[in-house]
């Protein structure tokens, strides 16, 4: 079971990182000249990283009904 937390949260770590390094990117693009395709791909990516992100935040802290 730790194991699997561990696992969890190594790659919650990697998403994060992820999201942020699209955040400086799509930032540097806005500021020039670019392919609109792109940019709208970039942005996809960067949503579906944050689901995914909350989808495994709920995992490892899981609602405590009391």
């Amino acid at each position: 079971m730790l194991e699997d937390q561990e696992a969890l949260l190594r790659r919650l770590h990697e998403l994060r990182s992820e999201h942020r390094d699209l955040d400086t990117v799509i930032a540097r693009l806005e500021n020039s000249p670019t392919d609109q395709l792109q940019m709208v791909r970039l942005k996809k990516r960067k949503l579906k990283l944050k689901d995914e992100i909350a989808w495994l935040e709920s995992r490892i802290l899981p609602d405590i009904i009391a």
